[in-house]
């Protein structure tokens, strides 16, 4: 059971954040290979990094190279449809805010895997659920959501922590998992539309050249 909730998870979080990467990509102005592209890097770039900081071998796209053609066929596909599409920003953030709690969450139970320490377990989870989007966005020129103001490594941070507790205090693997899932979502979309934000510190302190 465990097995199947993970494998389809994983498929609904490689999608949503192909899906992501195209949108922003098409805002970019990117021709289809390059949506192609940044829909790839996105949906597996966390896992990517993850996998090479903890020296898990092969990467899984690698082992399962059909994972390339399903992000390709994702990315293709809302490049088509997303034309049709108005309100093209809320569609970027519900598909990347899915991706971003699914990611987290399986990320954590790879951690799982590799240590019994719940700070590198939530680590690799963050590195999971965030990496492909920082890739996406250094790719398309801005700065990473992860390093503005917006809650977002947050989230990953609160979903994953979530999970791993949940699971210390016996909680089925299952309920655990639609939980922390549900409640990264949610709170990732809540933080947007409410304007939650971190504070920001430029302009307190006077510009000093750096040596």
């Amino acid at each position: 059971m465990k097995t199947e909730i993970f494998y389809a998870l994983y498929l609904i979080a490689i999608v949503t954040e192909a899906m992501s990467g195209a949108i922003m990509g098409m805002q970019r102005g990117m021709d289809r290979f390059g949506l192609a592209f940044i829909g790839m890097v996105t949906a597996l770039g966390g896992g990517t990094i993850r996998d090479v900081l903890f020296g898990r071998h092969p990467l899984v796209w690698i082992a399962h190279p059909e994972y390339l053609l399903l992000t390709l066929g994702a990315a293709t596909l809302t490049s088509i449809v997303a034309r049709h599409v108005h309100r093209l920003r809320m569609t970027f953030i519900t598909v990347d805010a899915i991706g971003l709690a699914a990611f987290t969450i399986l990320g954590c139970d790879i951690g799982m895997t590799v240590s019994t320490s719940p700070v590198i377990v939530v680590l690799a989870g963050v590195l999971t659920g965030i990496g492909g989007g920082m890739l996406r966005d250094l790719l398309c020129g801005q700065v990473p959501l992860v390093l503005r103001r917006e809650m977002y490594a947050s989230v990953a941070c609160i979903a994953g922590a979530m999970y791993v507790v949940m699971l210390r205090l016996g909680v089925e693997n299952g309920i655990a998992t639609g939980v922390c899932f549900a409640a990264g979502f949610i709170i990732r979309m809540l933080a947007v539309w409410f304007g939650w934000r971190f504070r920001t510190f430029e302009n307190e302190t006077p510009a000093e050249p750096m040596h």
